[in-house]
């Protein structure tokens, strides 16, 4: 079965929050610190509906920030609200948010369909068969499987069981750190679709990783954090765009590129141009708007005709790389 031919009851397992409608995350000036550990440093930020990827390299906080939404951790300093709910000291807000830990929190000698079901009982749900039934066939986990024993699983398969009980009672909120950790291709294209799905109708959607390529093709929007500390916030490609410090690389293939780089190479938007050794020209650009704006007009003026022009570091990347290395 391909993630294309996924059965309509999974799609319908995606639908609107049922506890209510669109969940905001809200943090406003949170700091926490282990004894004289600053790992969370005055951070202020707000995440809506639709996935979110939080990036950062290992130590960086995510976790901590993780754990501080989900009501595991108090803020040292500010206020975490979801739903309009303060987190800590509040077991009510478990009925808004699912929450799926780096480390394995599951019973090994229990079934997957038995954890999953303890986890509807311990939600109170009104029919614990269908809403276990449910959250089994959202992580294609409605085989043969749901009913070995979890100490039986791969790590890919604990990772899915671990969804599957966080989503049981259709939470508004999903949290997840790290959630592709042992998952094979496969596996992590599924996770990837209900994601995306969960994201586009309404849920709030949190992800942690240190791997660029998940949160590239998992979220446009990232909240970067570094040391702590909020590095940047938003669309990837916007917050390299404001990097107005960094220059801006441009692959550049023309119809003369000696006769373009000669031109070019006397802009004010443009700190330098190279030859590459396949053909075309790699161009920094000091300033992106402007470059953008003049390369036509210098390449009409030349007689030179553009065959193709790609920003050449404007991937998760080179804003992770920038962003670190400030």
């Amino acid at each position: 079965m391909t993630i294309d031919n996924i059965p309509a009851q999974r799609d319908a397992a995606a639908a609107a929050p049922a506890n209510g409608g669109p969940a905001e995350i809200v943090l406003d000036n949170v700091t926490h610190w282990y004894g004289n550990v600053v790992a969370v440093n005055d951070i202020t930020m707000t995440i809506g509906p639709g996935v979110t990827g939080l990036l950062g390299p290992n130590g960086a906080g995510k976790s901590t920030l993780l754990h501080l939404v989900s009501g595991f951790l108090s803020p040292s300093r500010g206020t975490v609200t979801v739903a309009g709910q303060a987190t800590w000291h509040n077991p009510g807000i478990y009925q808004v948010i699912g929450l799926v830990p780096e480390r394995d929190s599951v019973y090994a000698f229990l079934t997957g369909r038995q954890f999953v079901t303890a986890t509807a009982k311990l939600h109170k749900l009104p029919d614990v068969e269908t809403a276990t039934a449910r959250a089994l066939a959202m992580v294609e986990m409605d085989t043969e499987a749901a009913d070995r024993r979890i100490d039986t699983y791969s790590k890919g398969m604990r990772q899915r069981i671990k969804v599957a009980a966080a989503l049981v009672h259709e939470p508004r909120v999903l949290l997840l750190d790290e959630p592709f950790n042992g998952m094979d291709p496969r596996q992590r294209m599924h996770m990837m679709d209900l994601l995306h799905r969960l994201g586009d109708t309404g849920h709030t959607i949190v992800f942690s990783s240190h791997i660029l390529e998940e949160v590239e093709r998992l979220s446009g929007t990232v909240q970067v954090i570094v040391s702590g500390r909020l590095a940047a916030s938003g669309d990837y490609r916007t917050i390299r765009r404001l990097m107005t410090s960094r220059p801006h690389v441009f692959q550049v293939v023309s119809s003369d590129d000696r006769v373009l780089a000669a031109a070019l190479i006397g802009r004010e938007s443009v700190n330098g141009v190279e030859l590459t050794a396949g053909g075309g020209l790699e161009v920094r650009a000091g300033d992106y708007g402007a470059f953008s704006r003049e390369l036509a007009a210098v390449a009409r003026e030349q007689g030179v005709r553009l065959r193709a022009v790609l920003p050449a570091d404007e991937s998760l990347e080179s804003v992770f790389t920038y962003l670190v290395a400030s």
